[in-house]
């Protein structure tokens, strides 16, 4: 896609603009490429033949996270990726670009969802999807269906989406101190990311409160100051 500015999807959720996806689209790279962050000496042994203890955090759960695919690449379904729910984490300043497409064409009709992401994201790829792209993004690795987890009661407030049940525990949060209609928080039936998902939404200043129900799939929060459940 390259830096074309491709036109991110929105819509109007009553009388809330969706605010979160950036127009702004990250550039493509060779499906190959990958992520050059990772540390591939994180199962390096030192010549004693003990594991070197002075291994970093981020190599130690790179070792410990299963890739499903780079976070730099094009990727056709069903030939180099399966349909799937995938997440991707540790993102920053929403340099993480992705997008599902029905086709390789390029052009902005052939997107079916997309977004820029801070913190983490999940999308559900569809079957019938024929293309996802992902540039500048943390590696991708699949999420079970089932939620699972020890659920926390507050969440940091650009952190991305959040599982519910799984990341977060259902109940009503409050976010103060947000300015400039900057807060952005979304409430998803499933990770598809597509506007059909979306059960409510809202951009904020000043302090925000949502209530996340058990039936809700997932939580997504930009801009906005931490989360904290009251209730």
């Amino acid at each position: 896609m390259g830096t074309k500015g491709k036109i991110a999807l929105g819509a109007v959720v009553g009388i809330v603009v969706i605010g979160a996806v950036s127009a702004n689209a990250g550039g493509n790279s060779d499906s190959g490429s990958g992520d050059k962050s990772k540390d591939s000496s994180a199962s390096a042994k030192r010549e004693s033949g003990k594991p070197d203890d002075t291994k970093s955090d981020e190599a130690e759960q790179a070792a410990e996270k299963k890739i499903a695919f780079k976070g730099d690449g094009d990727y056709e379904v069903g030939t180099d990726i399966k349909p799937g729910t995938y997440r991707t984490t540790g993102n920053t300043d929403d340099m993480c670009y992705w997008e599902r497409a029905k086709d390789a064409s390029g052009e902005v009709d052939s997107l079916l969802a997309n977004d820029n992401v801070s913190g983490t994201s999940y999308v559900t790829i569809a079957a019938s999807d024929k293309l996802f792209t992902s540039s500048g993004c943390k590696d991708w690795e699949a999420v079970d269906a089932k939620a699972s987890g020890t659920p926390a009661s507050q969440m940091k407030g650009n952190g991305g989406m959040f599982r519910v049940g799984a990341d977060i525990a259902p109940g009503t949060y409050k976010s103060t101190g947000n300015t400039d209609d900057m807060c952005y928080w979304e409430r998803t039936k499933d990770a598809s990311q597509s506007m059909d998902s979306i059960i409510a939404n809202n951009n904020v200043s000043g302090t925000a409160v949502v209530t996340i129900a058990a039936g809700d799939a997932y939580f997504k929060t930009a801009g906005c100051k931490d989360w904290k459940k009251t209730a």
